[in-house]
């Protein structure tokens, strides 16, 4: 806007200035914001059909890591169930034998009430039974967790069957389209299509390079 418009918008000229202007500057405003908020990244679609995107391939890797991986995560549960079972036999163990020390100590405190080692050795002894038995609880509280755990983990094999039937739709489709598209030619026989037709206002033709490729994307998928 020159200075002399902007003199006439101050003094309430607004008929002397073109509408189309500012309509023009309002939409050159507004492209500069969108061009800012995409950031210059313009995303081509659909994208080329190679390895990067091939759909159905990508869903066949995720079905088998993920089965390979919750196997994994499976048998390392199992492990540590089966050493935390060992952990709670071994704890057993020697709760019985603080409860048989118990027994001696409670014995020699009562004959011997002088003797203040043995009352002081049936209160040790009594402080490591509690802590035995706590450790004996959480240990097997541990392995029910774990066993909670494993059985939801068998969810996985649910996902995976869901995202192979899915594939199984998704080929289903491709086989179906390329029936419906069949033709009764070979394609090497097939007289090449024409890529201009008399009367198309259009002077900027797609090239035989151009359709070879657009088919082999295509086709490559």
């Amino acid at each position: 806007m020159t200075q002399e418009e902007l003199d006439a918008l101050m003094a309430g000229g607004l008929d002397d200035i073109d509408e189309s202007e500012l309509q023009s500057e309002e939409e050159n405003t507004q492209n500069e914001e969108k061009a800012e908020n995409s950031g210059g990244d313009e995303e081509v679609y659909p994208p080329p059909a190679d390895e990067k995107h091939k759909v159905v391939a990508q869903l066949d890797e995720v079905t088998k890591e993920s089965e390979e991986k919750a196997t994994q995560i499976l048998d390392i549960m199992d492990n540590i169930s089966a050493s935390m079972a060992d952990a709670v036999e071994e704890l057993n163990d020697v709760l019985k034998f603080l409860e048989h020390e118990k027994e001696l100590f409670t014995k020699l405190s009562s004959n011997f009430p002088h003797i203040k080692t043995f009352k002081e050795e049936l209160n040790r002894v009594n402080e490591m039974i509690e802590k035995v038995q706590k450790a004996i609880e959480s240990g097997e509280a541990t392995q029910d967790e774990i066993m909670m755990a494993m059985d939801i983990m068998q969810y996985q094999d649910i996902h995976r069957q869901k995202i192979e039937r899915v594939i199984n739709i998704m080929r289903a489709l491709i086989k179906y389209m390329n029936r419906l598209f069949e033709g009764k030619i070979d394609d090497s026989e097939r007289v090449k299509s024409a890529t201009h037709i008399s009367g198309d206002e259009n002077d900027e033709l797609v090239s035989e390079d151009d359709i070879e490729a657009l088919i082999a994307q295509f086709g490559g998928a």
